[in-house]
């Protein structure tokens, strides 16, 4: 801004010094508007006219419009409507500048050698000179050497050229013109040439074209091994075909890339899980995982994070456990990197996914995932809070279905040091419901599979720390009673006190009434009798058996009076009780007492339904007896 002043006032102090000099100018500020020169009108033929005498002077000056832009001036390219562009006459650049530098390229050209114009090309690629690149190397190919012989290049300064027609948008086609033209040169198309032409169908997402040039590079290379497909060939198809959804060639592809020992990139593996996870090819996805973690240039690959948990819960969901193990395995590996990273971030696994990979694992009877998920499980929780009591359920019940029934019974022991003094307790160590699979595993092979745990409790219980757990036998009691053992039950149950000196619970009574309901219903009153008089508060589950003891010897009457004590004492019979007394009451056709348990279904808002079916055959086979 100061030197426009100096310069305003530069000029108003000559016009003050030369007021009779109309010509003179003044330095000024704004850039020159470069003209074309113009030729000079030729000479007229005869002397003009003689001007008019001059009239009277206009006070008004008029300032004339610009020219019309749809008038065809040359000032704005003879028609503005015109999709046509005309580049000499819109160009900022004076036409004598291009020739300039295309001379100056041309002359370039003629002094410098093969080592030479490589050097400059690695310095022009820098800074992206990409058409100088390519006209250098047009004038260098027409050139003369020191020794007046044609300038011939190799391929890497082919590939140099190769690379400016690429970066500058030439499609692949004229990309493999070019590639053919190499022959002229007597030149062999490397690698590195074939992977240019690639780029260029990937850019244009030729996947046909890509997948004959590939096909090309490994025929050819079984004579040239310079034009083998190397990783970024197999990468450039692979990736292309994958979002393609061509999921069976990608595979041969990539089958092909590890077979020939390249890395394979994150990009492409990434590409990989999604598209297997997608379309339902675990077991696919499985084997490449594998064949990856056998190379050490493929075992740091890792999808991100929001896709191993992905990965995780589609193949929970389809009981894959090797694939359910390899997310998890990615996700530790996330969880490790977290923690050695600076600032650290501190990454934890959903405890409900582990949950549900234990659930998966159970169903599976695969213990290389149950030991990966409570590895993971403990590794995310680091020490700072204990797993709630789902995991420690779904480890026993996975343990149980493995048949592993020490380890069972250890994670029990662990589970009840963690919450066996809460108020929920009761609920958590029921063998009819949360540890009724441990029930089922030791009842599986008989009684050899009881009594073997039996000695096992009884061995842990002298040992040092002694490990003493009335949940542990009231397993065994219960599964007892599955197998109608009552005499077994009733000694399992004698030793709670006897042989651990221990003092059975509520579920020990309620296994012992399950195990007498079964064959002696004065047997299973007269434990509920015992009991209370003890001072031994029933629960639902107590009442529950003793409508169905009292349901096997046909009294509906006596199962009615029970749920009237249970209501008593403040609990609501579930649909299926009230459905096994109302079944019995149609067959012993006691109908008042089936109008009772209807007032009781409409009292609790519980919908029973109706029995058409079984009151079918119940009606068939009473009327073929008699």
């Amino acid at each position: 801004m100061a030197s426009m002043a100096i310069l305003t006032k530069s000029r108003s102090l000559l016009k003050a010094l030369y007021p009779h000099h109309h010509s003179l100018k003044s330095i000024t500020t704004f850039p020159f508007l470069s003209q074309e020169p113009q030729l000079a009108e030729p000479p007229l033929p005869f002397p003009p006219p003689t001007p008019e005498p001059p009239q009277a002077a206009d006070t008004t000056t008029t300032t004339p419009l610009p020219p019309n832009p749809a008038s065809g001036s040359p000032l704005y390219n003879e028609n503005w409507r015109t999709t046509t562009t005309d580049t000499a006459t819109q160009s900022l650049i004076p036409l004598g500048f291009l020739h300039q530098a295309t001379s100056r390229i041309q002359a370039l050209s003629q002094t410098l050698d093969i080592q030479s114009i490589k050097n400059l090309f690695a310095d022009w690629m820098t800074s992206q000179r990409w058409a100088d690149m390519k006209q250098l190397f047009e004038f260098w190919i027409r050139a003369l050497d020191k020794s007046g012989k044609p300038n011939k290049p190799d391929a890497s300064l082919y590939n140099h050229y190769l690379r400016a027609n690429l970066m500058l948008g030439a499609p692949a086609g004229e990309l493999l013109d070019l590639v053919a033209q190499m022959e002229s040169f007597a030149i062999v198309p490397n690698t590195a040439s074939f992977n240019l032409v690639l780029k260029a169908m990937h850019e244009a997402k030729e996947v046909q074209a890509a997948d004959k040039l590939l096909e090309r590079m490994i025929q050819t290379g079984v004579e040239n091994k310079e034009s083998l497909p190397d990783y970024e060939s197999y990468d450039l198809v692979v990736g292309m075909m994958l979002k393609a959804d061509q999921i069976d060639a990608a595979l041969k592809y990539i089958d092909l890339t590890l077979k020939s020992g390249y890395m394979m990139s994150m990009k492409v593996f990434t590409e990989c899980v999604g598209v297997c996870v997608r379309k339902g090819r675990l077991d696919t996805l499985v084997s490449v995982i594998e064949r990856c973690k056998k190379m050490d240039e493929n075992k740091a690959l890792c999808p991100p994070w929001r896709l191993c948990n992905y990965i995780a819960e589609v193949a929970i969901q389809a009981d894959n456990s090797e694939l359910s193990y390899y997310a998890l395995e990615f996700m530790a590996k996330w969880i490790a990197r977290g923690e050695i990273a600076r600032p650290a971030v501190m990454i934890s696994v959903d405890e409900g996914l582990v949950v549900s990979a234990l659930g998966s694992a159970g169903r599976t009877y695969s213990s290389k995932l149950l030991d990966g998920s409570w590895a993971i499980l403990k590794r995310s929780l680091r020490q700072k809070k204990i797993p709630n009591p789902e995991s420690f359920l779904g480890k026993i019940s996975a343990y149980a279905s493995l048949g592993n029934l020490q380890k069972a019974f250890t994670t029990l022991h662990e589970f009840e040091a963690a919450y066996g003094s809460t108020e929920e307790a009761e609920d958590l160590f029921s063998p009819f419901t949360s540890l009724f699979p441990l029930v089922v595993a030791c009842s599986k092979k008989g009684f050899a599979t009881l009594d073997s745990v039996y000695y096992q409790l009884e061995n842990l219980s002298q040992g040092d720390p002694p490990y003493k757990s009335v949940p542990a036998l009231n397993c065994i009691i219960l599964g007892c009673a599955n197998i109608w053992d009552v005499d077994r039950a009733y000694q399992t149950f004698s030793s709670i006190t006897a042989n651990f000196g221990l003092s059975p619970d509520i579920h020990s009574y309620n296994a012992l009434i399950y195990a007498f309901g079964k064959t002696k219903r004065e047997s299973a009153v007269e434990v509920f009798d015992h009991f209370t008089s003890l001072g031994v508060t029933p629960n639902a589950m107590t009442y529950a058996l003793l409508v169905d003891a009292h349901l096997i010897e046909r009294d509906p009457k006596a199962a009615l009076s029970v749920i009237d004590e249970m209501v008593s004492a403040g609990f609501v019979p579930t649909k299926e009780t009230l459905q096994k007394v109302r079944r019995r009451c149609i067959r012993q056709m006691d109908y008042e007492s089936d109008d009772k348990v209807e007032s009781l279904a409409r009292k609790f808002g519980i919908r029973i339904g109706t029995q058409n079916r079984r009151d079918m055959l119940f009606n068939l086979e009473y009327s073929i007896d008699y």
